[in-house]
């Protein structure tokens, strides 16, 4: 059991990472974030590597859209407010 659950952790810290290439700091996060909490939720429910990697999956493109709507709302503020930097 050990080694699947290892086996999917350090996929999907490769396909996080993989995916974080034009992204914004938010999005970015939203991204890691999401694939994590998904692959422990997977894993929870499911109990093996695939489940495991299907909740990483989906948490990731959860927190894709979430990090990138916040990174929208911060570049849209920041026209408003020019010394508004981007909120984490």
């Amino acid at each position: 059991m050990k080694t699947s659950w290892m086996t999917a952790a350090a996929i999907s810290s490769l396909l996080t990472l993989a995916g974080c290439a034009g992204t914004g700091p938010n999005q970015q996060l939203g991204i890691a974030g999401g694939a994590v909490g998904g692959a422990v939720i997977g894993n929870a429910i499911g109990g093996n590597a695939a489940s495991t990697l299907g909740g990483a999956a989906v948490g990731g493109l959860i927190g894709n859209e979430v990090g990138r709507n916040a990174d929208q709302r911060n570049n849209y503020n920041r026209g408003y407010y020019p010394n508004n930097g981007p909120r984490y």
